[in-house]
């Protein structure tokens, strides 16, 4: 069957991402107005649009070199250049340190999105699918305005203060053109028996979004960098076991506890009857005889029994 896709279709995608290029414009502008929630908003709202476009260019087979440097374009303009002026305006001092901090941030998530874009034509491992190098960019807009959303939740703080913020600026830049790895959503696939409390999830989240925006949002940011760890030390272990590449979870937990058992060099358990029991009396004074007697497991005494009857005879003590 030969999908025939129309011309209107095909501009979908792209359309989705200049809807994404406008809300990280809109940002700043919002920004401007002193309205941070409202700008907050904006860049997360540019960050799921940004996650749409290419899932429906891939679904309608519309995807184009055009779309992809477009995505690139509003990507740095949403999540690099937006961030940056929201937080410049929102912390601003007379010693220009605070540009600085934004130039740092924007510039990385610039060469954050060039390394991803030559990346692309790369042979990789099939385990590195499921990994990105360093933070995509629409966590790192997130990231960075961390400081500001606990300081719109929670009022002023050791969070709020000039040094903290543009330090934490710069960490979440050096993250972005880092290599460490982090998990990527793209290749994660539901059984279906966990569709129903998948959607029960979706619904609780949402209810606490809307509920509690800032709350919700500062516990998500947390949990993705909790994550961090755990990613790099799951790419590790995948780059030293090959045979792990192409199995499914639930196997590459057992390859797991069974590296872990011989680790810890654990044997199994013998079963019980097994072998012979020994029977060792206490230790005798000199000159004395001890008779150490092995009692043979009640199937090996059974077979020997049936042996001396075979040929007509009967075994002494046996009734």
């Amino acid at each position: 069957m030969v999908r025939v896709v129309t011309p209107t279709v095909r501009l979908l995608p792209n359309a989705i991402t200049v809807l994404a290029l406008c809300a990280g414009l809109s940002a700043v502008q919002f920004a401007l107005s002193h309205e941070y929630v409202l700008a907050i908003g904006a860049i997360g709202v540019a960050a799921v649009l940004d996650s749409l476009d290419g899932r429906i260019a891939r679904l309608l087979d519309a995807t184009s070199k055009m779309g992809a440097e477009l995505d690139s374009l509003s990507d740095a303009i949403s999540f690099g250049v937006a961030p940056a002026l929201v937080l410049f305006i929102w912390h601003t001092d007379t010693q220009r340190i605070s540009w600085v901090a934004s130039l740092v941030f924007a510039v990385c998530i610039v060469l954050r999105l060039a390394r991803f874009n030559t990346l692309l034509d790369v042979e990789k491992p099939p385990y590195a699918n499921e990994f990105f190098t360093g933070v995509p960019a629409p966590a790192g807009g997130l990231l960075v305005l961390l400081p500001l959303i606990l300081t719109l939740q929670y009022g002023d703080g050791w969070w709020s203060s000039l040094p903290v913020v543009w330090a934490w600026t710069v960490a979440i830049a050096a993250l972005l053109i880092s290599r460490i790895p982090t998990l990527s959503l793209k290749t994660v696939k539901a059984p279906a028996r966990a569709v129903a409390p998948l959607l029960v999830g979706v619904g609780l989240l949402a209810a606490a979004v809307i509920q509690y925006p800032l709350v919700a949002l500062i516990v998500a940011l947390l949990l993705y960098l909790v994550h961090i760890p755990y990613a790099a030390r799951r790419y590790h272990w995948l780059a030293n076991h090959p045979e792990a590449w192409n199995v499914p979870l639930r196997e590459r937990r057992a390859i797991r506890r069974a590296r872990s058992t011989r680790r810890l060099r654990l044997r199994r358990p013998k079963l019980a009857g097994a072998g012979r029991l020994s029977v060792r009396l206490p230790r005798p004074s000199p000159g004395h005889i001890v008779r150490v007697r092995t009692f043979p497991p009640d199937s090996e005494q059974r077979n020997r029994r049936r042996s001396w009857r075979r040929i007509g005879l009967r075994q002494r003590g046996d009734n």
